[in-house]
């Protein structure tokens, strides 16, 4: 073991109630107990511990919102600084990976002869197959690209994720057994009800990456994009010498942002309308684009984008947070007369996201628009669990994959009665 994982392993202090584990991480990894193994270089041992969790460790150990989440829960964090549980967990799946540990886990015959597609190679798809591979089913991916990994191939930058080591990931659950299907759209050449003939259970796991609209006038001109679809299909216009706007506070609007700048933009702001201590990215995210020369525009928000065929200009107001009844969150509200007018080539919106209606059409959805499933991830469709962004779950890619886990423990409870 390295010197510098070494030293982190050490300082982790074993709580007995693991509020890393229980209250930060949503796949509830058991992090003392990997960690505790790590430190006695029982690096074999510690891989294992966190299969049995989570198949995306070398990934979720790079990206995650460790501070929102394992370390922001880490005791020693209180009065110092967190264990880097981050970079631990990677250190000892990139181990994992590289000497193929996997190879001696147990395949149990719980869901033998018993057949599951999967509809999405995301990350809750990726890890919905992995589990119902380990317990026998015969598991097909049925994946609308040409290659796997979801938003981790078509949204998250290189310069975040290194491809390599998603590649290695995505191989490694595949080693078990798993078939995948690629170039396979839902609603275009796959359907439900086809592959409800077909197959014992179905996983839907497509994600929501539609961008949400602010519905402010100048929305429609040439020069305003999304960023999820950017991101996604990696179209971009030319940035060259340009002033681009990114309006939104995830990590989306971050990765955006930091893409574009890398691509040669002049000057990139980024406009949030509330406060930097209430934006939902990673806080390391957002000091990362700041030591890349972005500029934040904090408690500031985007009324109109001008132009007459494309963009020109953009008209923002400054903003300040109220305490509104019954709100547990302080509110932005416009400050009268605080407009000013920007000189703007691009706007990209990075404000949040949505299925795409046509695809989950006869589905049933919650108000939000979003698959509704109940508390064992069925749908209304018989034979139809569906998780992850699709459903409405936390954008992180822990929270996808917890939910894909979640929906592979309902299927095999369901499959292994019948």
């Amino acid at each position: 073991m390295n010197e510098k994982i070494q030293k982190y392993t050490e300082q982790c202090l074993n709580c007995p109630a693991k509020p890393c584990s229980n209250k930060g991480c949503p796949l509830n990894n058991d992090i003392p107990t990997f960690i505790k193994l790590a430190k006695e270089n029982n690096i074999e041992e510690a891989y294992y511990t966190l299969l049995e969790t989570s198949i995306l460790g070398s990934i979720c150990g790079r990206i995650c919102p460790h501070y929102k989440q394992c370390m922001g829960s880490c005791v020693r964090g209180i009065k110092g600084e967190s264990v880097h549980i981050g970079e631990i967990e990677a250190y000892i799946s990139d181990y994992g990976l590289e000497h193929n540990l996997i190879k001696n886990i147990e395949i149990k015959d719980t869901l033998k002869g018993k057949k599951v597609a999967v509809i999405g190679g995301g990350p809750a798809g990726l890890t919905c197959s992995y589990f119902l591979a380990r317990n026998g089913a015969d598991v097909t991916i049925y994946e609308k690209y040409s290659k796997l990994g979801g938003i981790l191939s078509h949204g998250i930058p290189d310069f975040r994720l290194d491809k390599n080591v998603l590649e290695k990931t995505i191989n490694l659950i595949l080693s078990l057994g798993i078939n995948v299907e690629y170039n396979k759209e839902l609603g275009k050449n796959i359907s439900i009800e086809e592959l409800s003939k077909n197959y014992d259970g179905i996983f839907l796991g497509i994600g929501a990456n539609i961008s949400t609209k602010m519905n402010i006038p100048g929305e429609e001109l040439n020069g305003v994009y999304s960023g999820n679809e950017l991101l996604e299909k990696n179209n971009h216009p030319n940035y060259e010498g340009k002033t681009v706007a990114v309006i939104g506070g995830g990590n989306v609007a971050m990765d955006t942002a930091r893409t574009v700048k890398r691509m040669g933009a002049k000057k990139v702001y980024v406009i949030y309308r509330r406060a930097r201590e209430q934006m939902p990215a990673e806080a390391k995210e957002v000091e990362d684009a700041i030591k890349e020369g972005i500029e934040f525009l904090f408690q500031n928000n985007i009324l109109k984008i001008l132009g007459k065929e494309k963009v020109e200009k953009i008209e923002c107001i400054k903003t300040e947070l109220v305490k509104k009844e019954g709100d547990t969150r302080l509110s932005p509200v416009n400050i009268e007369g605080s407009n000013y007018i920007m000189d703007m080539d691009y706007v990209i919106m990075a404000v949040g996201s949505k299925p795409e209606e046509k695809v989950i059409e006869g589905i049933e959805k919650n108000k939000w628009g979003y698959v509704n499933v109940n508390e064992n991830m069925k749908t209304s469709i018989p034979k139809l669990y569906a998780g992850g962004d699709i459903v409405g779950e936390k954008a992180t890619v822990a929270w996808a994959a917890k939910s894909g886990r979640d929906a592979a423990y309902n299927i095999i409870k369901d499959l292994k009665s019948k």
